[in-house]
């Protein structure tokens, strides 16, 4: 993410967006970097028969959907607003000419879409052979450590959130987080879950 300082001397234009609203569709070229101000985005995809596939969430303060402006290929996924968002859009050009002056910033780019990378990987992995706690572990200990955090981590997912990130159904999702609490490999505390 680009400090709001830094961002701002590039003249981005600030842009509302309501919830249920698309910013991008899948197979689209891209044209703008996109940070949020405020609210929640989903990056998924669609598939033949209209079953959903979330990529990932981002909330205020972290931006989504940059490796097509490096790579200039077509966005791999569409990105829809999951609550009324304020977003701050810089045209293509202006970005990579930022990054070019500042690259602490765009070394903080690169370790960003690495741990990106990271996670798409273990995500492929669990979808192909893992049983659904297996699957779920994972992806919790991966937002921990994306976080950084030490001791007990509060997930901030709904488990319609997780299902949708494992490809699980949510009953699934519900069943599997109980065997979890019984083998003590996670807690639940008034339904939030805490690994």
């Amino acid at each position: 993410m680009i400090p709001t300082a830094i961002l701002e001397t590039y003249h981005p234009i600030l842009k509302t967006f309501s919830k249920d609203e698309i910013i991008f569709n899948e197979a689209e070229i891209p044209r703008y970097y996109y940070q949020l101000k405020s609210g929640k985005v989903k990056m998924f995809n669609l598939t033949e028969d209209g079953k959903e596939f979330t990529q990932g969430f981002f909330e205020k303060n972290t931006s989504f959907g940059e490796p097509p402006l490096f790579g200039s290929f077509a966005y791999p996924a569409s990105a829809m607003c999951i609550e009324d968002c304020e977003l701050y859009v810089l045209d293509k050009k202006v970005f990579i000419n930022l990054l070019k002056a500042h690259p602490d910033i765009h070394l903080k780019f690169t370790k960003q879409l690495c741990n990106r990378m990271l996670y798409k990987a273990k995500i492929m992995k669990e979808l192909s052979i893992h049983p659904p706690e297996h699957r779920i572990l994972t992806l919790l200990h991966h937002l921990k450590d994306s976080a950084n955090a030490e001791g007990l981590f509060e997930v901030k997912l709904t488990r319609q959130q997780i299902s949708d990130l494992t490809g699980l159904r949510v009953e699934t999702v519900i069943r599997a987080v109980k065997q979890l609490e019984k083998t003590e490999k996670l807690i639940l505390k008034q339904r939030k879950v805490y690994i």
